[in-house]
């Protein structure tokens, strides 16, 4: 993939969507995580949720097994779905840290700018020493279908795999394409919070212009192994969206 290729003139065609049972599943994952939906509540009918989701109650069911296997609710015969509470640090998101400003949580996804391999630039942190190149993503990232952030990921060639991450198969979940596609998981990442202005690349859908200061998130990553493998750079617009972390 070289640097002149049609990658950086045109946004790649999104691709890689959760399915439906667990884009809900998530959903009410971050609402319980961040308090939203509170311990000993009772969730609507199932009827009436799938209707506000827009699904079946087959597919509405699926989500909430789901859920039920991640100790979130209690599923009781004859009664209903009560929320159990608490955990912050499960889910295909479990180590997302932005949020909706105002109203907290929001679905994150992603849309994919561009993909390839290319030198790592020298401000990079170590992700592995053995190779000097690195695989470069760049991705619109949204909550709720709100544009709130742009992010430039860093893979160490170690972990790549031509077949398993490419434009056509990066999903929504880059975590989830790593464990799905390379044999990856991502098992802890450190962060650093700042302030930076937007990248030259920076698309319009973002509401802010390339070079405007904006929230800033350096992180580094670490595999299954317990050593690095992955760093990015997030840059968010602080009038839509928030970092959090919370402390159980």
């Amino acid at each position: 993939m070289s640097e002149g290729s049609k990658t950086d003139r045109s946004p790649i065609e999104a691709t890689g969507a959760l399915p439906t049972y667990l884009r809900i599943a998530e959903t009410l994952t971050i609402d319980i995580g961040g308090g939203r939906l509170a311990a000993g509540e009772k969730l609507p009918p199932e009827r009436e949720m799938a209707r506000a989701h827009g699904v079946a109650v087959a597919t509405l069911r699926k989500a909430l097994h789901l859920l039920e296997e991640r100790g979130l609710i209690e599923r009781r015969q004859g009664s209903g779905n009560y929320v159990l509470g608490g955990a912050t640090n499960i889910g295909t998101y479990a180590l997302f840290r932005l949020e909706l400003r105002g109203t907290g949580g929001g679905l994150p996804t992603a849309r994919l700018l561009d993909i390839r391999k290319a030198p790592k630039p020298d401000a990079l942190p170590d992700i592995g020493r053995a190779h000097d190149e690195g695989i470069r993503m760049r991705r619109l990232r949204f909550l709720a279908d709100t544009p709130v952030a742009v992010e430039e990921i860093w893979l160490d060639l170690r972990w790549h795999d031509e077949a398993g991450l490419n434009a056509r198969t990066v999903s929504e979940s880059l975590y989830r394409t790593y464990a799905d596609r390379l044999g990856l998981h991502i098992r802890e990442a450190e962060d650093m919070i700042s302030a930076a202005r937007l990248p030259d690349w920076t698309p319009p859908e973002l509401g802010l212009a390339a070079g405007t200061l904006a929230g800033f998130i350096e992180r580094r990553a670490y595999d299954q192994n317990g050593a690095p493998c992955e760093a990015s750079w997030t840059w968010f617009n602080p009038e839509k969206a928030q970092y959090y972390a919370r402390v159980p």
